[in-house]
């Protein structure tokens, strides 16, 4: 009886144990899930982020990430975690690292991959004080996108002006006999329409010295009136047929089958389009050239910042693990394949990454950077407004003149929150 209740009391000690032992290698490696969102859009971006993350699971066992995209929803779904502070454990902050993220962002200063970070970006992803508030997977140098190859056969170089761009625009409506679309947005989603505004924002009011708004931006005493041009040529462009008539029902899945048909000349800065058209159509070249300039004199522009980054939500229950998947993806292996993968340049010093578009980056390579209009000159919530505004343009229940009242009447607003 003795043997029997010692081997009982024995086996219950083993029990727990084994159970102290479990529980110290859960709390070490996992059963833990990492939540990550991105704006990451095209199929060749998000595969390659999901597979760094599935190697990542193969090395740290235990540890999972569950990879969000939620698409035109990404802002708002944001929003809406920020206000109930249910942060994912790591995130996209897609250009506001600083302003509109920065009090939910861990501190990565002290990770390796820092001291190899582009100096470009050093305003961008670190305040005065030295904190890093996000890992960079690339930076962007946003222009448009045309068919090279469609452009040497009508007699056409990249435009350098707006004037130039239009000029181009009706050569390829005429030459193709309306076969091939000059110039195609995926306008059901309004950041397309809201992007033509935003780049196209920064050589009207910003880059010639001779109309530069930047002060009047900033202190809020800017004419909306000056702001017309640019609804008054989108609408130039849907008069003369210059733009896709479906405009406010096309989507952005529909521009790689297009592309490889040579159906269009121009869009918009998809840079991963180049990559996913060459694995339908490899005969096809497109390049991309900078945002051209809006008055003759000026220079065209790169319009760019931060891409794709990933940051920590510093109240993470995780922080550890989150981190311990950036200081993985900052490896050069990773660093040169999400680079390639979304044709953006690598953000990293100590990696170099040959994307679809380098040619066309080193023809352009003296251009100057820009950054992003919206992000600096106008508060939280005007890209939705860039965006409506275009839609409702498009639509005719809004004039040029009237989308610029819009724009200074939601600027105001905006700005009082």
């Amino acid at each position: 009886m003795k043997k029997i209740i010692f081997s009982f009391v024995l086996l219950i000690i083993l029990s727990a144990i084994l159970a102290g032992c479990s529980g110290k290698n859960a709390g070490k490696s996992g059963d833990v899930t990492l939540t990550m969102f991105s704006t990451m859009t095209n199929d060749s971006e998000k595969n390659t982020l999901r597979s760094i993350a599935d190697d990542f699971e193969k090395e740290n066992e235990g540890i999972k990430i569950d990879i969000s995209f939620p698409g035109p929803d990404y802002e708002n779904m944001l929003r809406v975690k920020m206000a109930a502070n249910d942060m994912p454990d790591l995130f996209d902050t897609h250009g506001w690292a600083k302003i509109r993220y920065g009090e939910y962002t861990a501190d990565l200063k002290d990770m390796d991959w820092v001291k190899h970070l582009d100096p470009n970006l050093d305003p961008i992803l670190k305040d005065e004080k030295g904190k890093v508030y996000a890992y960079p997977f690339n930076q962007a140098k946003d222009g448009i996108v045309y068919n090279a190859g469609l452009l040497k056969k009508y007699g056409l170089k990249p435009p350098q002006t707006l004037d130039e761009l239009m000029h181009a625009l009706e050569t390829i409506k005429e030459k193709s006999n309306g076969s091939v679309i000059p110039f195609w947005f995926a306008g059901s989603d309004k950041g397309a329409l809201a992007q033509f505004y935003d780049q196209l924002a920064t050589p009207l009011l910003i880059t010639d010295d001779r109309r530069n708004e930047k002060k009047a931006l900033e202190n809020g005493t800017f004419d909306w009136s000056d702001y017309t041009l640019l609804a008054e040529t989108f609408k130039e462009m849907q008069e003369k047929q210059l733009i896709n008539k479906d405009i406010l029902t096309a989507k952005p899945s529909q521009l790689v089958e297009l592309m490889a048909q040579e159906k269009i000349g121009f869009t918009l800065s998809v840079t991963s389009i180049g990559p996913d058209t060459r694995e339908v159509n490899p005969d096809i070249q497109l390049g991309v050239m900078p945002t051209p300039a809006v008055y003759e004199g000026d220079k065209p522009s790169w319009i760019g910042g931060e891409r794709h980054t990933v940051a920590v939500w510093k109240d993470s229950e995780h922080l550890e693990e989150a981190k311990r998947f950036i200081e993985f993806a900052a490896q050069p292996k990773y660093v040169k394949k999400i680079a390639e993968a979304t044709s953006f340049p690598q953000a990293l010093t100590n990696t170099e990454a040959e994307n679809y578009y380098s040619k066309f980056y080193d023809q352009y390579e003296e251009i100057k950077i820009e950054p992003y209009f919206d992000r600096v000159y106008l508060p939280s919530g005007m890209w939705d407004v860039m965006g409506t505004t275009g839609q409702e343009l498009l639509a005719g229940t809004l004039t040029p003149k009237q989308v610029s009242e819009k724009m200074k009447q939601e600027y105001s607003r905006l700005q009082e929150q």
